[in-house]
């Protein structure tokens, strides 16, 4: 794989036969354990009825006939109607808006004001096309600030085809240029439409780390683009835009992709990455690309050949006045005096590697974070005089800096403020392991449900608790059917032998791969959905097996039960359907949904529960209606209502097993890894909590489902710092 991992991306495996395994599995199995029931409750020295037993089998069969039904309807489920592009680009447009409310705040990119980085052309014409390809100007023109981003932006549309690299070294403010065009061209983007010339499109910009593009699975840019506007915002599959929204966006020219981190993936991958761009790119398709300058020097070089038509911009360093000013404005009024020796300092150079730190945009957000409420001297003693010493020095300083400067708060006022309080060394200690765990050679992104890539023996784990669930379930069936302690654990232990090598037999390392789900069981506004999804399933699934069960019951001769037998085909069918329906209508979002880390969470913990719950409600409800019919027609009420009790019990017991049934099993299979690494003491308990806090702080930033760390140098000092000790003794966890 060219990126060396696969961070939001569909693998390239067929997955049709392998989610047929555990629901037909399932099936079987309990079909299995009701007939050993049956076999034993019968009395085995009497006549056969042939009539009885199709009855009883046939019966049985129903969930199996149902579920066949259910599947093949959403094989072959007619795809609708395309919605409307440019309705569907204005849900775009305001799912980016709402993604980005909130960001620039926590990146401080406007407080007190944007750092003021000078952008200009880059001089090594090697890695530019010829000016006639880039721009319809007389000259090629492309220079400006940071602080003053509308020029920016106007440079960037004045471009023949708009498409842009943003080069520099690390901590240069690479991304955070790209960030700040994405917001000015989302902001100005209804003016833009105005103006425009007829048939002109305006795209909605929209960012996405480079380091998440499989160009193996995926090697045009648009079919990637596809993958991840459908993973990162939800609300394009809302069925009110149909089917396909995110691939009409794509083809028609409205993304303008705004890939982030070239420099972040290995080589090969770099250089396959831009001969896809150059491979994809039509005359209509715009871009912006922000990459460090060695690395995408040697892209061009390793491929012969530029980024096709687009402009290359180099940052300048900050004059020492500038950084100084800066640093100024972020102090109060009146500066302590061991501020004005610092500021004075940088000013005159006495401090040479605190001048040549603070002339970077990360420098200058390192000495303030640091320092701002602190003692600066010791940034112009001996540490002041070394570049590299002082920059080692104020990532170590960093955590401890944040967590004291920024104590929790409930107000939700505070962004800036965790919502728990932090121990700076377990907090140390959480961050290096994640900075290893997901190293900077592979990727910069942080996604929870490849966590459990970092877990040793995780699929035996899996595999042993899914068989675990479901002994206890059919261990209980046979417990309470009366036939003794030894029989309903042996029965259960059959049971859960069987699950367990099954679902350890379908755990591929691919389950740690695959994209959140996702659910939202909000009724509001959702009704006539949940109720439309179930019409159909209804006809087809409770009209086939009644049809049967009816025909087998009169051909055999055989009434007196024929009563029983239609009530729990009946009330089996319609059990199947409104859990398929229901699940159905919960996976489908909302116009307003997006894919935050927070959110994809908890929509994949949803829509486990929801399928842990239906289907466990499902399993409980067949054994108790057959545990019912088995008691025969002089059945005490009581009796019966205990059975059904007892059924929906035995559900619920393996209910926990049907959570890993599905395409998403992203939340289950996270909760048992970070119970793993709770209790070898590398990560929190409640990691989202924590992940929250560590991005409230600013040690982590989101982009789209993703955490990174703040600045990549925070992400190579603890990766590259000693591997850290996981002590024994107790310490606050948060």
């Amino acid at each position: 794989m060219p990126n060396g991992q696969q961070t939001a991306t569909i693998p390239s495996v067929n997955r049709s036969r392998i989610r047929w395994i555990v629901p037909v599995a399932a099936v079987i199995l309990a079909l299995a354990a009701l007939v050993a029931v049956v076999v034993r409750a019968l009395d085995l020295s009497a006549e056969i009825n042939v009539a009885e037993a199709a009855s009883v089998t046939l019966a049985a069969l129903t969930a199996g006939t149902a579920a066949v039904i259910w599947f093949r309807r959403r094989a072959t489920a007619a795809t609708p109607r395309r919605a409307e592009v440019d309705a569907a680009a204005e849900v775009l447009a305001g799912l980016v808006a709402k993604q980005w409310r909130d960001e620039p705040r926590d990146r401080l990119l406007d407080n007190p004001e944007p750092i003021p980085v000078r952008w200009q052309l880059t001089v090594d014409k090697s890695v530019m096309s010829p000016p006639r390809l880039i721009t319809n100007q007389a000259e090629l023109v492309f220079t400006g600030r940071s602080d003053e981003i509308a020029s920016l932006a106007a440079d960037f549309r004045a471009l023949a085809r708009r498409r842009l690299v943003i080069t520099g070294g690390p901590g240069m403010g690479k991304t955070t240029l790209a960030v700040q065009l994405l917001l000015r061209l989302l902001s100005t983007r209804q003016a833009d439409r105005a103006g425009a010339v007829p048939g002109e499109v305006v795209p909605v910009p929209v960012m996405l780390p480079v380091s998440s593009w499989d160009t193996g699975a995926h090697p045009r840019l648009q079919d990637w683009l596809t993958v991840r506007l459908t993973a990162d915002y939800p609300g394009l599959s809302a069925p009110e835009l149909g089917a396909g929204a995110a691939a009409a966006l794509v083809d028609g020219g409205h993304i303008l992709p705004v890939l982030d981190g070239l420099d972040e993936i290995g080589a090969p991958a770099r250089a396959a990455v831009i001969q896809a761009v150059n491979a994809s790119l039509t005359d209509r398709d715009q871009l912006i690309l922000t990459s460090r300058t060695t690395e995408f020097t040697s892209a061009m070089s390793d491929i012969g050949r530029p980024v096709t038509a687009a402009a290359v911009i180099t940052p300048k360093l900050l004059s020492p006045q500038a950084a100084a000013d800066y640093l100024t404005a972020c102090l109060a009024a009146t500066p302590s005096l061991a501020w004005q020796t610092v500021l004075a300092a940088v000013g005159t150079r006495t401090a040479p590697g605190l001048t040549t730190l603070a002339t970077t945009p990360l420098g200058l957000w390192l000495i303030r974070t640091v320092y701002l409420t602190a003692d600066p001297t010791p940034l112009i003693g001996p540490l002041g005089s070394d570049t590299d010493t002082l920059r080692a020095h104020l990532l170590d300083r960093l955590i401890p800096a944040l967590i004291t400067a920024r104590p929790p708060s409930t107000d939700p006022a505070d962004h800036f403020r965790p919502r728990h309080q932090l121990n700076p060394d377990a907090t140390r200690r959480y961050l290096t392991y994640l900075a290893r765990t997901f190293p900077p050679t592979t990727t910069r992104d942080i996604a929870w449900w490849h966590i459990a890539r970092t877990t040793p023996h995780i699929w035996s784990t899996i595999g042993l608790m899914g068989g675990l669930a479901m002994a206890l379930g059919i261990g209980f069936l046979g417990l309470v059917l009366g036939a003794g302690l030894l029989f309903g654990l042996l029965l259960g232990l059959a049971g859960g032998i069987m699950a367990g090598l099954m679902f350890r037999l379908e755990v591929r390392e691919s389950w740690a791969d695959e994209t959140p789900g996702y659910a939202d069981l909000r009724l509001r506004g959702r009704t006539l959905l949940l109720l439309r999804n179930n019409k159909v399933g209804f006809v087809l699934t409770v009209g086939t097996p009644l049809l049967v069960v009816l025909v087998t019951g009169f051909a055999g001769g055989y009434t007196g039960r024929l009563a029983g037998v239609l009530a729990e085909g009946l009330a089996t069918a319609l059990a199947l359907t409104m859990a398929f329906a229901l699940i159905d209508w919960a996976q489908q979002p909302t116009l307003t949904s997006i894919s935050t880390p927070r959110s994809s969470w908890k929509a994949d913990r949803a829509l486990t529960f929801v399928r842990m719950i239906t289907f466990g409600l499902l399993w409980g409800l067949t054994s108790g209606l057959w545990l019912a019919f088995m008691a025969g027609p002089d059945f005490q009420l009581t009796e019966l209502t205990l059975r059904l009790i007892v059924g929906l019990g035995s559900g619920l017991l393996a209910g926990p097993a049907f959570a890993l049934v599905g395409d998403h099993r992203a939340w289950p299979i996270y909760t048992i890894a970070v119970a793993v690494l709770t209790l070898q003491r590398r990560l929190p308990w409640r990691l989202m909590d924590f992940l929250d806090d560590a991005h409230r702080l600013g040690l982590l930033r989101t982009v789209g489902p993703f955490y990174q760390f703040r600045h990549a140098a925070l992400h190579d000092y603890l990766a590259a710092t000693h591997t850290p000790s996981w002590p024994g003794r107790k310490e606050d966890e948060r």
